[in-house]
């Protein structure tokens, strides 16, 4: 058995997860303004002239101060500043954005959070309309330094996520672009949808090259046509995500585009990567048609082995829940899964894969809300302003809508999964555009077991990104990627995750680092906390 230590981080547990009599009307409550977390989103008019003005509300969740508990990178839009909401616990959340040199400038779209210098703390990468940046942790401050490692980018920048795609021991960047963008060029309400006057959609505007980073120690290397990757028809990029989707030790690629195909890479283990869109079916929809694509999630909700993937959409569409076959293909299952219906009327973008209620598989939360102000007038039945879903899994590769209560309907973007107060079950945050976020406490999670694991690298990236856990507790066998970005614009606990039902001991537990050394533990606790770290094993 290998060595780790435990422990259920921070003195919160008390007050956060005191159980009534009966099960609460609704499974979360936001919390959101008693928590001090009131900061408006910006993000131009409120007409929505032009296409940037929809899109943003990501955030990141780490650990930046190293105590234990998770904080919050919020971003902005145009000209009001980014947040980092610093986790004080039953005192709430402050923020210490500007004083510790994080607040950034210009108009933000997401975040990521990851130790991509490999010295034990979390730093950040916020992608923008123009310039991203690139802070790096020095403890007691942040310092922009993504001119001079080479990764700001000219481009309008969405979706990004981290990987260490060759296996060296540091995190790589790739970073999604949307489209090429000038407001003097383009006609203010220039379209139209369902009858009203809109912004121009991607279609009427260039898409833009994404580009990824290859990190190179000081710096950070553009070797997007090296690797492959400068796709011949640039998409409007938006989600991104690095995952093992055929379970050979290579972290793949998926880029969730908007009005175009989407891309899947496949890595080749060489430094390269092949374009496998077509072949693994998840370039377009199930009768061939190109969809707008915004959030991605990863998971394996049907237990399997074989981690699934779903992304969102636009109205009229469907969100797209494409299950893994192992073969190095997937089939869109939205409809068999249940799924499929109920985003028609909505504008599908934040998702993420979750136990919510600890039974034992993956539940959906998607966050909703349209692009245009107008469809409130257009009288096609959607509105502005949408309410949020979250699915629970039936168990059987089904999916039911739970009731979310008297949550009031907003205009959501990025949805970051994560264990706030440290109770053990999960969280939301959830960014809306052009007002406060949503931080929606889970009450039913922790009435069951649970275990969470932080995974600490030694002998690869820090953060252990690109480790696969597989745990078997009682009849159960489950699977964890560590992945590093996804949902819309956002980047997720790092701490991975696993509800148990009754089960009160873990039986088996194997951790397969990134550069595919296998560790196996057995016996373990319940409704904790572990650190493991790489390599300290018991000989």
């Amino acid at each position: 058995m290998s060595a780790f230590s435990a422990n259920i981080t921070g003195g919160l547990c008390v007050l956060w997860t005191c159980c009534a009599a009966a099960e609460p009307l609704a499974p979360f409550v936001d919390v959101a303004a008693e928590l001090g977390l009131t900061r408006v989103h910006t993000s131009g008019s409120l007409a929505k002239g032009y296409i940037p003005e929809a899109k943003g509300g990501g955030s990141a969740a780490l650990d930046f101060d190293c105590d234990g508990d998770q904080d919050l990178y919020w971003v902005n839009g145009k000209g009001g500043g980014h947040a980092l909401f610093r986790n004080d616990g039953l005192a709430g959340f402050v923020d210490v954005g500007e004083a510790l040199g994080a607040a950034g400038r210009g108009w933000g779209m997401g975040a990521t959070s990851a130790d991509f210098d490999n010295d034990g703390d979390q730093d950040l990468y916020a992608t923008q309309l123009r310039e991203n940046l690139l802070y790096r942790n020095d403890g007691d401050r942040f310092v922009d330094m993504a001119a001079a490692a080479g990764v700001a980018t000219p481009y309008w920048s969405t979706g990004a996520a981290w990987a260490d795609y060759d296996r060296d021991g540091d995190l790589d960047l790739y970073v999604a672009s949307y489209a090429v963008f000038d407001s003097t060029e383009v006609e203010r309400l220039g379209a139209q949808w369902k009858g009203v006057e809109v912004f121009v959609g991607p279609r009427g505007l260039m898409g833009a090259a994404d580009v990824f980073y290859r990190n190179d120690g000081d710096e950070f290397a553009d070797i997007t046509a090296w690797a492959r990757l400068n796709h011949p028809s640039p998409g409007y990029g938006l989600g991104v995500l690095f995952a093992d989707a055929d379970a050979d030790g290579w972290p793949d690629l998926f880029v969730a585009n908007d009005s175009s195909p989407n891309f899947f890479y496949r890595n080749r283990g060489d430094g390269r990567f092949s374009d496998r869109s077509l072949p693994a079916r998840l370039a377009y929809g199930r009768s061939g048609q190109i969809q707008a694509s915004m959030g991605i999630t990863w998971g394996d909700y049907d237990n399997d082995g074989h981690p699934d993937l779903l992304a969102t959409h636009f109205e009229d569409e469907y969100n797209t829940l494409y299950r893994n076959e192992g073969d190095g293909t997937f089939a869109d299952v939205s409809a068999e899964a249940a799924l499929a219906r109920a985003g028609w009327a909505h504008v599908g973008f934040g998702a993420g894969f979750f136990d919510y209620d600890h039974d034992g598989d993956l539940d959906l939360w998607v966050a909703n809300g349209h692009v245009y102000p107008q469809i409130d007038r257009a009288g096609s039945g959607s509105a502005y302003a949408q309410p949020n879903h979250l699915f629970a899994n039936v168990g059987d590769g089904t999916f039911t809508q739970v009731a979310l209560g008297a949550e009031v309907p907003r205009v959501s973007r990025g949805a970051n999964v994560f264990d706030f107060d440290n109770d053990g079950d999960l969280d939301v945050f959830v960014a809306n555009l052009d007002d406060r976020p949503s931080l929606l406490r889970n009450d039913v999670g922790n009435r069951r077991n649970w275990l969470g694991l932080r995974l600490v690298g030694t002998r690869g990236n820090r953060d252990g990104i690109g480790a696969r856990a597989r745990l078997v507790a009682g009849k159960r066998t489950q699977t964890r990627d560590l992945i590093c970005g996804s949902s819309f614009l956002s980047s997720e606990d790092r701490r991975l995750h696993f509800g148990l039902g009754r089960v009160e001991r873990v039986d088996t537990l194997e951790v397969r680092w990134p550069d595919q050394q296998r560790e196996v533990f057995t016996d373990l606790p319940v409704n904790r906390y572990l650190t493991i770290e790489e390599g300290n094993s018991d000989k």
